[in-house]
């Protein structure tokens, strides 16, 4: 099975693939390794969570009740808050490279 993604950057295009495709690179296409899409890596899933489960406590009746609680909630978050998830990286990135990708704590 294989699947690509071919990305726009500056007016060039991208070609993100699973596998090597030697007649791709025969072709002066330039060929990238698929980036990472873990959620494990993305600190900012914690706080996707934290809103989330907030949301759910909350149960707004309408649409605009859940936008103004999103808002005030998401302002509750502190740089110092964000400064520690972002301190987590290096675990999290040992962590779903020790489960070759599979799910970690994180």
């Amino acid at each position: 099975m294989t699947w690509d993604t071919i990305m726009k950057w500056n007016d060039i295009y991208w070609i993100f693939q699973n596998f090597f495709n030697k007649s791709k690179t025969e072709k002066h296409i330039q060929v990238l390794e698929w980036p990472s899409q873990s959620p494990d890596l993305n600190p900012i899933e914690n706080l996707w969570k934290e809103l989330k489960t907030a949301v759910h406590k909350c149960s707004p009746s309408n649409l605009t009740e859940l936008e103004l609680f999103c808002k005030e909630e998401w302002e509750k978050n502190s740089v110092s808050r964000c400064a520690k998830l972002i301190e987590t990286y290096p675990k999290r990135l040992t962590a779903v490279i020790a489960a070759k990708g599979g799910a970690t704590k994180y």
